[in-house]
């Protein structure tokens, strides 16, 4: 499985939602590949992900997408993370 996380540049909030969603996943049990990403990249990084992690504000600039794109209201709350993935990962 493949999660890509996406922020402006693909290094700052991106990398930090990839460090909890990690966690969260190891919690969960569930093995993924999760990658940050930068918006402009997001076409190729994350044409073969199930999951992108994001912020609302890049929704729209994700455009059409096979993945499921769950917006994350607060990158630092594990707890949010946990019930958005269990809730898109059927877990």
């Amino acid at each position: 499985m493949k999660i890509v996380t996406i922020c402006g540049a693909g290094i700052g909030s991106s990398g930090i939602l990839k460090v909890n969603a990690e966690r969260v996943l190891r919690k969960l049990d569930i093995e993924a590949t999760v990658i940050a990403a930068d918006i402009s990249s997001v076409k190729e990084v994350a044409a073969d992900a199930q999951v992108i992690l994001t912020s609302a504000e890049f929704v729209d600039a994700i455009g059409a997408t096979f993945a499921d794109v769950i917006v994350i209201e607060n990158y630092f709350d594990t707890d949010e993370l946990t019930v958005k993935l269990e809730a898109s990962l059927g877990s």
